[in-house]
């Protein structure tokens, strides 16, 4: 099967019917994309805000629209592959693709509570206590 064949449609519509039985799966998907961590924060892509899409079709696809937090990340190749192989290991996912953006660009706004705890951001601050020695 192609690429082409496997994309999600533009405008595919879910039936009730159809979103109840994906639910469970959705959940699955995002457990496995919390396992999945960026290499120079310890932070899963997750609770980073790096996904910023994730659809699933009737058929079982995984779509993912996501980026990083900076566009010259050199480790993104091999965090793609992460995350194409943790979710494609999710049983019931036929295959998952992968749309990386950088429009709209990622900011620390995007950071999930338990991001900001971790990374020891303190609400309106937004100042890193920096226990990690990282430039988030």
């Amino acid at each position: 099967m192609s690429a082409e064949e496997t994309k999600l449609p533009e405008k595919e519509v879910l039936t009730a019917e159809d979103a109840k039985e994906l639910a469970p799966l959705y959940t699955n998907v995002v457990l496995a994309l919390k396992q999945v961590y960026d290499p120079e924060i310890p932070v899963n892509i997750y609770d980073l805000g790096l996904i910023y899409e994730l659809n699933i079709n009737k058929e079982k696809v995984v779509h993912i629209v996501m980026t990083f937090t900076a566009p010259n990340c050199p480790m993104a190749d091999e965090v793609m592959m992460d995350v194409k192989q943790s979710v494609e290991e999710v049983p019931g996912v036929k295959s998952c693709e992968i749309e990386l953006v950088f429009e709209p660009a990622w900011d620390k706004s995007m950071l999930s509570e338990e991001a900001r705890v971790a990374l020891g951001l303190d609400g309106d601050d937004e100042q890193p206590l920096d226990p990690y020695g990282f430039d988030v």
